[in-house]
């Protein structure tokens, strides 16, 4: 088992820590956190093992989780990685790309694995969805979330729309073209709401929104390729998957049957695949233990965690706010 520890013990912290103590792939030996209030209500709720200090927690470990507010993501993973040990650090992976780029290279400098917290891939309904997204050339995406303090230390693009945006990157394999976007700022000095607009090489367009100022919470996404919809609901982890196929010349009775302009006919069926539930966080801290266990690589590794924080900065940058 890996010796595990965790930098940071706030809403998110908690829930990392607590299941590290669960998974059967750590050991985990305890945490760190700068405030000594917050270190000592865990210690006496849950029972976990506080450090002095950041470097005594690292000392012990074979892997340290990064669980701190995005500001001292850098500073934290930086001394993680130069001790020689395993990063797992929750998205963003930093506040700026160039410091995203640095932890990238001092990883392959101490030869140690990292991994991203980006949570949606692990989500049963796209992981179920996942193989039958093929070249989509149109995606829509709403994440939208009721208002909440907690979230406002980063933008709306960072806290919400980078969960959409990973998932996009990971199922169009073609780079980005350009970037257009913009936002309204109703109740913080950043846009609480935006929308991005983001164009590829090959023709696909993804058009993402994110609140986080909204009545209700919706975290939506549909794809649309050649002769398939796919339609994901990483809230209620469901899916569905339409798909087109030639009709045959004597359909079933009950078959939905589709004639274009063209005269030609389509039949539409549905392909919904089998959804497994999971808990998405151990699953990606336990998928991430394989991958320092086997030598291969994470599922997110800290090169798709840059790169979409890249995206996610030329969506900032573009913004054009109301």
């Amino acid at each position: 088992m890996l010796k595990a520890g965790v930098i940071g013990a706030g809403h998110l912290g908690k829930i990392h820590l607590k299941l590290l103590d669960q998974s059967t792939k750590y050991d985990l030996v305890g945490f760190y956190d700068s405030d000594p209030k917050v270190s000592e209500t865990i210690s006496k709720e849950f029972g976990f093992n506080s450090f002095p200090s950041m470097e005594a927690l690292i000392d012990a470990c074979d892997m340290v989780d990064v669980v701190t507010p995005t500001v001292h993501h850098f500073e934290c993973a930086k001394k993680v990685i130069e001790a020689g040990k395993h990063l797992f650090i929750e998205k963003p992976i930093t506040q700026t790309v160039e410091e995203a780029v640095a932890l990238r290279e001092l990883a392959k400098k101490h030869k140690v694995r990292g991994q991203v917290g980006q949570v949606e891939r692990f989500n049963p309904a796209f992981m179920a969805a996942r193989d039958k997204i093929d070249n989509p050339m149109f995606i829509e995406s709403h994440r939208l979330a009721e208002f909440n303090p907690r979230g406002t230390d980063v933008s709306v693009i960072l806290d919400l729309m980078i969960h959409d945006i990973d998932v996009i990157l990971s199922v169009v394999k073609s780079k980005v073209v350009k970037v257009t976007a913009n936002g309204v700022s109703v109740i913080s000095e950043t846009p609480d709401i935006a929308n991005a607009r983001i164009e590829f090489v090959n023709g696909c367009i993804a058009n993402l929104t994110a609140s986080r100022i909204s009545l209700k919470s919706m975290r939506k996404s549909r794809f649309f390729q050649k002769d398939a919809y796919i339609s994901i609901d990483f809230l209620e982890k469901k899916c569905e998957v339409v798909k087109m196929k030639d009709a045959p010349e004597d359909p079933d009775e009950f078959a939905m049957i589709l004639t274009n302009a063209e005269g030609v006919k389509k039949q539409i069926y549905f392909d919904n695949p089998d959804i497994q539930p999971n808990n998405a966080i151990l699953d990606e801290l336990n998928t991430f233990a394989d991958a320092i266990e086997n030598g291969t690589l994470p599922v997110v590794p800290l090169g798709q965690g840059t790169e979409a924080l890249r995206i996610a900065m030329l969506v900032i940058e573009n913004f054009k706010t109301l």
